[in-house]
């Protein structure tokens, strides 16, 4: 049995190293006070940073946005603690030399390094493991000070916004990181090894750079950093542990829990892929709290913008009084930019006729609860089902009001019809299989006739040549992996399949 570790005191860190770590991006940490090994506390985001330059000059390019938005949520009332650390090792840096090596073990620039070096004359390293709280911990921000930046403070000194047992007992079970993957990196930290793929890393910066702006990025970097092994979960059809606050949109919906239903909208539109800087408290996209008297309900500002009202009851029909005060905020808290937002309305119960033609006529899509619901769940098990911009498309395009609901289900029904397609291809790729059992390749004219003979009329339409072998090529990806691959020069090889990888 795993004893449980009893935790008293936080180390503060600067916000975007503790995103970092979190993230299991890095395994690295400069405090300003030696840490043995063994020691174990939470982490605490802080305003301030490694040293005195420019944060454009202290991170990597690749981590830039992260570190701007780590440091943008600190702009709230309230912060989470979210994780705690195990220190595993600590040395004593005094080398301009080891400097370079570092920067590319994690996130801070060598001018960063060398800068914090100066004005420390040494720097503790020390490689943390992290771990998951059990639950998130509230603490006023005033709690995340400047001045304890790279030192501990005991736990009771923060301003908890809710009663806590100190010491904190958490099992050690929640890893950011496997144990292999640790190990690796943990050990490549401590021989100031290099990185085992650094173009990869590249790539990985570069796209970083596309994340708030193209969802396909966020995707790619996710991917890249499993394989590089910043991040330990499996990409291919893992149980989604969202399923169950998911399923309970619809029923939260219709009841009369109007918070709840806030929150539980707000947590899918993030599922869905969209962001918010939460820099305007009043135009927010925080699932843990609400727009409260006189604040918007949710608000998305990418890769678009999106604002919204939510309705939780079903008993009760709509009155013109909640799309007008969508109007209302909408315009008070973003002003001009209201007009540039795709307005969503969520709500159970049925609009009354002056309510409807409202939404209308300033182009509101009423959604209800069931329909964001079966979004949210196809987000969840397939994570490329919804494409953002189409769904940008469906949201700004007639018709509006409450007949927004069917258009939306039909955006759905497409987008569950693209997946049924692939799966089917996979099922026809498996059939040939079983007939041809001493086949390993099988070509794209094979596959394509497979599949309309047995699936086309389940799918509603027969496919051709081109769409099978695009389709052939987008799932042997190497970082979809649904399909072997071996490569050909001609349409009619090049996405011939191999037998021992296809996967259901």
């Amino acid at each position: 049995m795993v004893e449980p570790i009893l935790l008293d005191k936080v180390l503060y860190l600067p916000a975007p190293d503790v995103e970092a770590l979190a993230e299991g991006q890095v395994v690295a940490a400069l405090p300003k006070v030696s840490i043995e090994k063994g020691w174990s506390f939470i982490l605490c985001p802080s305003d301030d940073v490694t040293c005195s330059l420019p944060i454009e000059r202290q991170y990597n390019p690749g981590f830039l946005t992260t570190a701007k938005s780590a440091l943008a949520q600190l702009k709230t009332t309230t912060l989470e603690l979210k994780v705690w650390a195990k220190c595993e090792s600590s040395t004593l840096l005094y080398e301009l030399k080891e400097l370079d090596v570092l920067s590319q073990l994690t996130n801070w620039t060598p001018i960063a390094l060398k800068t914090a070096l100066t004005q420390r004359q040494h720097l503790f390293l020390a490689c943390l493991r992290i771990y998951q709280l059990p639950e998130s911990i509230k603490v006023s921000i005033n709690s995340s000070s400047a001045t304890k930046v790279g030192k501990f403070g005991s736990l009771s000194s923060l301003d908890l916004s809710e009663h806590i047992s100190i010491p904190m007992r958490v099992a050690p079970s929640k890893a950011v990181l496997v144990d292999r993957i640790f190990n690796q990196r943990k050990q490549q930290l401590e021989g100031r090894k290099l990185p085992l793929y650094p173009q990869l890393e590249e790539l990985h910066n570069a796209v970083a750079q596309l994340t708030i702006a193209n969802l396909k990025a966020e995707e790619l970097k996710q991917d890249i950093e499993v394989f590089l092994g910043w991040a330990s979960c499996s990409v291919n059809n893992q149980p989604d542990s969202n399923l169950s606050w998911i399923k309970s949109v619809a029923m939260v919906g219709n009841s009369s829990d109007g918070d709840s239903f806030e929150k539980l909208v707000r947590k899918s539109f993030i599922k869905l892929g969209f962001r918010n800087s939460n820099s305007n408290p009043h135009a927010s996209l925080d699932p843990n709290s609400c727009g409260g008297a006189g604040g918007l309900d949710f608000y998305c500002e990418e890769p678009y913008q999106i604002v919204g009202e939510c309705k939780a009851t079903k008993t009760e029909t709509v009155s013109d009084s909640t799309p007008a005060q969508l109007v209302k905020l909408g315009l008070k808290h973003l002003q001009e930019q209201y007009g540039n937002c795709i307005k969503v309305i969520v709500a159970a119960g049925a609009l009354n006729s002056h309510a409807n033609q409202t939404a209308v006529g300033n182009q509101m899509n009423v959604i209800r609860p069931e329909t964001l619901q079966r979004l949210v769940e196809l987000k969840a098990r397939y994570k490329g089902a919804i494409n953002l911009l189409d769904l940008q498309s469906c949201l700004q395009s007639n018709p509006f009001g409450e007949d927004a609901d069917i258009k939306l289900n039909n955006f759905a029904d497409r987008a569950w019809n693209n997946i049924q397609i692939r799966l089917h291809l996979v099922e026809a790729i498996k059939q040939l299989i079983e007939t041809q059992q001493d086949r390993k390749q099988f070509e794209v004219v094979e596959i394509r006739v497979q599949y309309n003979a047995y699936f086309s009329k389940l799918d509603g339409g027969i496919l051709d040549d081109q769409t099978v072998h695009e389709m052939l090529i987008e799932m042997s990806s190497p970082l979809i992996g649904y399909l072997g691959r071996i490569k050909g020069t001609s349409l009619r090889t090049i996405a011939s399949i191999s037998s021992a990888q296809c996967q259901k």
